[in-house]
């Protein structure tokens, strides 16, 4: 009966959380919403996939993947990052409904991933190149969203790489974007920035959400100068698919082909998206606890198994591969989202404006949207976090822009692989310079030396240990004491034993006070107490 009363409470407490952060989640799914819109058909159209498979993965990433995940801010859709993947992937397997099953083989993939704790792997990201990889999304939604904001036909809203696929890079797109103004949609988003800006600090006005006014007033001006020669032109308009009826609407989905099932090229495919996607969200999922005010911390493993389900579920009905995806939660994160009722409310926002108002949808300006992407990339690279990275020492610094740069002119994965490569050279570094693992004692008169190493000696500290022993006098006694280490790494422990060896030839007598031959790693015990009451 007890137990009953507990659950009873429990319950209750999370119905008055969801109530009480309801009216945040609502007003922050509308926002992520208006940005996974024009995003979800991008990325279909730079995959070279049917538009609606887009719309199919951002719902399933909201309502599927956002039930399950553990993750209160992160939202998941399809990934800029995949297209280049699945748009040979597509070519390479002769139909997109193959492709779908290798989809569905590779959602299986993450579930055993999160299965046998492969999502532990995301702890090992260090903080100044998430900080980084943030920082370059932000500069990236910056300079990808100036040719939309200035009215440049693009069918590449969705894309994160430097090099496009219309053989254009970040950079020349913008200025080809600069020579080709659209006046219209300039103030459009010339207004929208600056309602995004002001309207929040309005209290009263508040209320409302600021992209819904963006979306709005771009409605209006684009209705204002329709028919004029400053009209916006379709491509500069979000286009959501129209179906007439019920039957047209269930033919838009797609099945997997199975009869594909043994086929080599469907298996290699399928674990390629599985290991991509997985990394993609392991560095989406610490990325968005980054900037959670609350500092709450994904279970990594649970969001694996959530994108394996979402993933099926995505490839089941033809839908693309999704990720957690940092565009989409950034703007979630700032637009004040506090659970993920967020991201599950704007799967329905998409679900219910394709059925219900995609004529309406499709009125609003890209511009409008660039807008909002504009101002979410601004917070993600703002002049202060460099100033903070900078104030933290090179060691941190030097990682974050490396990482910045290389995210800039690369894309994610590779930029990330670089700012990891840097980052452990500075780890390797320290450890060379940081004499912790050891400490020196002169014993008297005579020429002793006593090396007392730590509790825990591991092969980062072997090239340290190397250098101290080649600098040690001739003649000399040294004595290498084990007597706290818990554990020394067989690298380290052959390091040693080859010099007790060799250094009878400088006359250096070489003694081991409680050294093994080989250690065990220790076990890490952590009890959890749990209180019932």
């Amino acid at each position: 009966m007890k137990k009953k009363n507990s659950n009873f409470f429990r319950f209750g407490a999370k119905s008055n959380v969801l109530k009480r952060n309801l009216k945040s989640d609502l007003s922050s799914s509308i926002v992520v919403f208006l940005v996974a819109l024009p995003l979800c058909l991008g990325i279909a159209l730079a995959s070279g996939a049917p538009l609606f498979a887009g719309l199919i993965s951002g719902i399933v990433g909201g309502i599927v993947v956002g039930f399950v995940s553990g993750s209160q801010l992160s939202v998941s859709g399809p990934a800029a990052g995949l297209t280049v993947i699945v748009l040979g992937s597509i070519a390479q397997l002769g139909s997109y409904q193959t492709f779908l099953l290798a989809l569905v083989l590779a959602g299986i993939f993450q579930l055993v991933l999160g299965m046998i704790k492969a999502g532990t792997i995301g702890n090992y990201f260090p903080s100044s190149v998430i900080e980084g990889m943030l920082a370059a999304i932000g500069i990236i939604l910056i300079l990808k969203q100036l040719p939309h904001a200035l009215g440049v036909d693009s069918n590449f809203f969705g894309d994160e790489a430097f090099t496009q696929g219309n053989h254009e890079n970040t950079f020349s797109a913008v200025l080809g974007a600069l020579s080709k103004i659209s006046p219209v949609a300039f103030a459009i988003s010339l207004l929208s920035v600056l309602v995004l800006i002001y309207w929040p600090k309005f209290k009263k006005l508040a209320v409302v959400p600021a992209p819904l006014i963006v979306v709005v007033t771009g409605v209006i001006l684009s209705f204002t100068f329709a028919g004029t020669p400053y009209a916006l032109k379709a491509t500069q308009m979000v286009n959501i698919p129209l179906f007439n009826g019920w039957n047209e609407f269930i033919g838009l989905f797609s099945l997997p082909n199975f009869g594909e099932i043994m086929n080599k090229e469907v298996w290699i495919v399928a674990g390629t998206i599985a290991i991509v996607a997985s990394l993609e969200t392991l560095l989406g999922v610490e990325a968005v606890d980054k900037i959670d005010p609350k500092k709450r911390v994904t279970p990594t493993n649970r969001e694996l198994i959530a994108q394996g389900i979402g993933n099926i579920s995505s490839g089941m009905i033809g839908g693309l591969p999704m990720t957690s995806v940092i565009v989409r939660s950034s703007a979630n994160v700032n637009s004040g989202a506090k659970s993920k009722m967020s991201a599950v409310f704007h799967g329905f926002w998409l679900l219910l404006s394709l059925l219900f108002i995609p004529g309406l949808i499709n009125m609003i300006p890209l511009a409008a949207l660039a807008a909002i992407l504009l101002v979410t990339g601004y917070k993600l690279t703002r002049i202060a976090l460099f100033k903070h990275m900078y104030r933290k020492g090179w060691d941190q610094f030097v990682p974050f822009v490396v990482t910045v740069l290389a995210v800039v002119f690369t894309d994610l994965l590779k930029g990330v692989a670089i700012g990891m490569l840097v980052s452990i050279f500075y780890l390797l570094r320290n450890n060379m310079r940081n004499p912790y693992f050891y400490k020196i004692q002169h014993e008297g008169s005579k020429k002793n030396l006593r090396i007392k190493l730590a509790e825990e000696v591991s092969f980062l500290n072997k090239a340290s240990i190397q250098v101290l022993l080649a600098g040690v006098p001739k003649e000399t006694n040294v004595i290498i004491d084990g007597s706290n280490s818990r554990y020394i790494d067989p690298d380290v422990l052959e390091t040693i034993f080859n010099y007790k060896h060799s250094a009878y030839s400088k006359g250096i007598i070489v003694t081991l006070e409680n050294i093994q031959k080989n250690y065990t790693i220790p076990k890490l015990n952590i009890k959890i107490e749990e209180n019932v009451n």
